[in-house]
C-alpha cells in the first residue's frame, strides 16, 4: 500500500514545488519591468519616465487631493511641478505581488531623483499592474515623500497558494466581494475605532507608505501608527470603484476619505487607493498595501 501511494505524494509535492516556483517566476517578471521601465526612464525626464509605464486609464492621487484619471491627465498633473520636468528619476522595487491568474500584482519600492546642482531626493512609490499584450503597465500610482533615514532594501513577494487560469465569469462576483471588504472596513472603524480596525483587517505582512523614512510594515504597527493621535471620526469607501483579478485574490479599491464632521481649515475629503489580498481562496480580504 505505500508503495501505491508514495508516487502519488511525491507528485502532489512536486506538483505544489512547481507552482510555487511559477508564481515566484511571475512576481520576478514583474520586478523585471518595474525595473527595466527605470532604467530607461533614468534617461529621460521624471514625467516621461512615468509616464511611459502607465496604462491608458490609469489613476493616481494628486497633491490637491483629488485623482488624476488617465494618463494624459496624470502627466498634466506631473507637469504642475516644474522640477519634474527637469529632473530625471530611477527606482528599485522592494517587493512584488502577484494574482493567482497572474493578470495583475503590485510593486512599491524606492525612487531616486536627481536634479542637476541640488541634492538628490528620495521618495516612496506604490504601484498596481495590470498584464497587456505589450507587457505589464502601470494602473494606480502613488508617491510620498521619504526623508533621511535607514530604508527596506527587501522583502518577500506576495505569492498566491496556487496558480489558476483566467475566468471572467466571476469578475462581478470579485469586484462585489472586493468593494463590500473595503466598506466593511470602514464601517468597523465606526464601532472600534480606526486603529483597531485597521489591525482587524490588515495583513500580517502590509504596508502602510506613511511620512517617515521607511515603509510601516505590519498591521499591528499600521494601526498604531494611524490611530495615534485620529481623533476625528473618518469614513470611507470604494465610491471611486475597484479593480480585481479574475482569481479573486489581488485587487485594489479606490475612493475618499472624508471626516465625519471636519473642521473649518480641514479639507473635506482625501484620495486613497488600497491593494487587498487573499491569502489563499477560503481567506477573507486584508489590505496589503496603502
Amino acid at each position: 500500500m505505500i508503495a501505491r501511494i508514495l508516487p502519488v505524494v511525491c507528485a502532489i509535492a512536486i506538483s505544489a514545488s512547481a507552482q510555487a516556483q511559477d508564481s515566484r517566476t511571475l512576481a520576478s517578471e514583474l520586478i523585471a519591468a518595474d525595473r527595466a521601465f527605470s532604467n530607461a526612464g533614468a534617461k529621460a525626464n521624471l514625467v516621461d519616465a512615468i509616464g511611459s509605464m502607465l496604462t491608458e486609464n490609469a489613476v493616481m492621487p494628486t497633491p490637491k487631493l483629488d485623482f488624476a484619471i488617465g494618463k494624459s491627465a496624470i502627466v498634466d498633473a506631473l507637469k504642475a511641478n516644474p522640477a519634474n520636468i527637469v529632473a530625471t528619476a530611477e527606482w528599485s522595487p522592494v517587493r512584488a505581488g502577484i494574482s493567482a491568474d497572474g493578470t495583475q500584482g503590485f510593486t512599491y519600492g524606492f525612487m531616486f531623483i536627481h536634479e542637476a546642482g541640488k541634492p538628490d531626493r528620495r521618495a516612496k512609490y506604490l504601484s498596481y499592474w495590470v498584464k497587456r499584450p505589450e507587457g505589464w503597465r502601470v494602473a494606480f500610482y502613488k508617491r510620498a515623500a521619504s526623508g533621511d533615514g535607514d530604508i527596506t532594501t527587501r522583502v518577500d513577494p506576495a505569492l498566491p497558494a496556487q496558480l489558476v487560469d483566467p475566468d471572467p465569469q466571476r469578475l462581478q462576483e470579485n469586484l462585489v466581494s472586493l468593494k463590500a471588504a473595503e466598506q466593511a472596513f470602514s464601517d468597523r472603524a465606526q464601532e472600534v475605532g480606526v486603529g483597531p480596525a485597521f489591525a482587524e483587517f490588515g495583513a500580517e505582512d502590509a504596508m502602510n507608505m506613511g511620512s517617515g523614512s521607511d515603509f510601516t510594515f505590519g498591521n499591528t504597527a499600521i494601526a498604531k501608527l494611524v490611530g495615534e493621535g485620529n481623533t476625528t471620526p473618518i469614513t470611507w469607501g470604494p465610491d471611486k470603484g475597484a479593480l480585481v483579478a479574475t482569481s479573486g485574490d489581488l485587487g485594489v479599491t479606490w475612493g475618499f476619505i472624508r471626516p465625519k464632521e471636519p473642521k473649518a481649515d480641514e479639507p473635506k475629503a482625501f484620495p486613497f487607493f488600497t491593494v487587498w489580498r487573499k491569502a489563499g481562496p477560503d481567506q477573507p480580504w486584508r489590505y496589503v498595501a496603502e
